[in-house]
């Protein structure tokens, strides 16, 4: 199987702050943030049964996130599904004709090694695929 979890649920927000304030409100608990510089965006997480919710800012209005938000205003940026082998998922899906937007992995929030599906090949949902290694709440893996 390529795909084995919901890993979370990207959702790019103009002021972070005021968000966490309010999925805190709604009764979620802030598993921590952090700045990823590569992605130009600072992230809160929340645990949510066994998938999170990832809220994202842009620290950078020419980045990812920032013309995310200019364009089409907050709201859910992508689904991230978690993988346990990253590389060989990308060469598995690259080789099945699936479009990719990264053919290699990159970091993201948490360490993760990550890498983006291009949404037209998954009917206009931009899909990131996530491997987590070992010591990162909530998605260690045996060694």
């Amino acid at each position: 199987m390529v795909l084995n979890r919901l890993d979370h649920l990207g959702i790019a927000v103009k002021n972070l702050t005021e968000s966490i304030a309010a999925y805190t409100a709604l009764g979620l608990e802030l598993e921590g943030t952090e700045e990823v510089p590569e992605q130009k965006v600072s992230v809160a997480m929340f645990p949510c049964g066994e998938s999170r919710i990832e809220l994202l800012e842009s620290t950078d209005p020419d980045g990812p996130i920032g013309k995310f938000v200019a364009k089409r205003g907050p709201g859910i940026h992508h689904v991230a599904f978690g993988v346990d082998d990253i590389e060989s998922t990308l060469e598995r899906l690259a080789s099945s004709g699936v479009r990719l937007i990264d053919k290699k992995p990159r970091i993201g929030a948490g360490g993760a090694k990550i890498a983006f599906v291009h949404p037209a090949a998954t009917g206009g949902i931009l899909v990131e695929l996530c491997e987590h290694g070992a010591g990162v709440p909530g998605h260690e893996t045996e060694e």
